[in-house]
């Protein structure tokens, strides 16, 4: 008789600090009985690194120079008694470590050139007031085609503590067409390479609709994002790699045509 097994954790974020205790359930889904000789549950710190294939040989140029990023699973194993296999099942969960002074960051980040000060900046409010009109979009061929539109709002910081969500507001104040979905896209932007040449990776890590069909004109729609952890990290800078992020304001219209405004942001860890 199979069993499904899951591992549920009290904190929805699944991030814990120095000190706090993992704590959560163990569910065992059967239909029927399940005999075992016991359940097992185990913690693995794993290092893994995925590149895309026109990045690895630009990054074999420097690779003594980075190290990967370890993860941490947490991992559930019953053991069934005779020839039965055994199940198992796996979580992934976060230990951010707190450096206690510029030393030991560097020395988590050894051979890589990091400004260790940039590194322990903490998130300023840097708040950024835009609006979106038919000529201020770019690598646009035929503007004879955009509607006439009038898109207003702010973000409340381009500078973000990563644990804290991401907030603002946009208004629709005039639009010609009719709009089908309001989004909210973050992107992982991957730059590595050396005096060889450079690869830019630019990756959606999170799509987010705030608003839906033909919105009302002239409300204003509340921006409210939280950053996906096991996905996201603060923006690192180095001399031969870099790890940053971005936001998209994506307009969908009716007629499946869209329009696109880019924000950099910054995202820190304090």
């Amino acid at each position: 008789m199979s069993a499904q097994l899951d591992i549920r954790l009290k904190k929805v974020n699944k991030i814990y600090h120095e000190g706090e205790y993992v704590s959560g359930v163990v569910v065992i889904d059967s239909k029927g009985e399940v005999k075992h000789e016991g359940i097992a549950l185990s913690i693995e710190g794993n290092v893994s690194m995925q590149l895309s294939a026109k990045n690895v040989g630009i990054f074999e140029a420097f690779y003594s120079s980075v190290k990967p990023i370890q993860l941490i699973h947490c991992i559930l194993e019953i053991a069934k008694p005779g020839r039965l296999p055994s199940g198992r099942t796996e979580i992934p969960f976060e230990f951010p470590l707190k450096p206690k002074s510029n030393k030991c960051l560097y020395e988590t980040y050894h051979g890589v050139f990091i400004n260790i000060q940039e590194q322990n900046e903490k998130a300023i409010i840097k708040p950024v007031d835009f609006s979106i009109t038919p000529e201020s979009l770019q690598n646009v061929k035929d503007r004879s085609k955009i509607p006439s539109f009038l898109l207003k709002g702010k973000l409340d910081s381009s500078v973000c503590c990563i644990t804290k969500p991401f907030t603002g507001e946009i208004c629709v104040e005039k639009c010609d067409a009719a709009i089908r979905s309001i989004e909210l896209q973050l992107v992982r932007v991957e730059t590595c390479g050396c005096a060889e040449g450079y690869s830019r990776d630019a990756t959606e890590i999170q799509n987010i609709q705030i608003g839906e069909g033909d919105v009302c004109r002239r409300i204003v729609i509340p921006v409210y994002m939280i950053f996906p952890r096991l996905f996201a990290c603060p923006t690192l800078i180095t001399s031969n790699f870099k790890i940053e992020f971005e936001v998209n304001i994506v307009v969908v219209f009716e007629d499946d045509h869209l329009i696109t405004e880019n924000f950099p942001i910054k995202l820190t860890r304090f």
